[in-house]
């Protein structure tokens, strides 16, 4: 599908292609969180603040529910890692776009897991959305990741601040692709929220498709969609 592998590196950084894998992102955060139990998919801060309240406390079990995402998550890294170094080489399709595939599967899978698997679903989604933040690290030749906000906040900030003080057009430029950034994963956070009081568990169907259009732009000539 993608001819010069050094053109499709450049697609996976282009900032149209992230707009979606930022509103998945935020997507995939809000619903585990409003329909899976109030368990975060990708926050995993969160959930190590949960789990350790929950062990100091002595509910053991309760703590449970937070240490398995976390697990899933560091196995999603794993794997992603491991198509990365299958596929890397590959010629026709290129190992990130595989990464969206295994996601989008596991995605559409959750959305058939009734309520009584919360935890699997969650641990599922944990693991999407460890695989795709450490599949897509940068956008326009910046480091940045599309599942979560506080490293994005804090380089807009520190990008935005060296602006004022040197007035370089290029830290302003870098501060406005984390802004944008930011913005598109409180859209699709958002868009999940209000989703999942709808749908409930079947909401997640929306982030396999928000996938699919990172996944279908990446087939399109750099110049195209920069």
């Amino acid at each position: 599908m993608l001819k010069e592998k050094s053109s499709e590196r450049q697609m996976s950084e282009a900032f149209v292609t992230t707009i979606f894998l930022a509103m998945s992102g935020g997507f995939q955060d809000a619903y585990t969180y409003f329909v899976r139990d109030k368990v975060f998919s990708n926050a995993q801060t969160g959930n190590v603040v949960l789990l350790s309240n929950n062990i100091i406390q002595g509910k053991y079990m309760a703590g449970l529910r937070y240490l398995l995402p976390l697990i899933a998550f560091a196995l999603g890294i794993f794997v992603a890692e491991l198509i990365r170094a299958r596929f890397g080489r590959a010629n026709k399709l290129h190992w990130r776009q595989i990464v969206i595939i295994v996601e989008m599967i596991i995605l559409t899978a959750v959305g058939f897991l009734g309520v009584k698997y919360n935890m699997l679903a969650t641990m599922l989604v944990s693991l999407s959305c460890a695989m795709q933040v450490q599949t897509f690290r940068k956008v326009g030749g910046y480091s940045y990741a599309s599942t979560m906000c506080i490293g994005n906040l804090r380089s807009a900030m520190e990008s935005l601040t060296t602006y004022l003080r040197k007035k370089n057009r290029e830290q302003l430029k870098k501060s406005m692709y984390y802004f944008g950034v930011i913005a598109f994963f409180a859209i699709g956070a958002g868009l999940g929220g209000k989703l999942s009081m709808i749908f409930g568990i079947h909401s997640i169907f929306v982030s396999p498709v928000l996938l699919f259009i990172s996944f279908i732009i990446m087939n399109f000539p750099v110049k195209e969609v920069s």
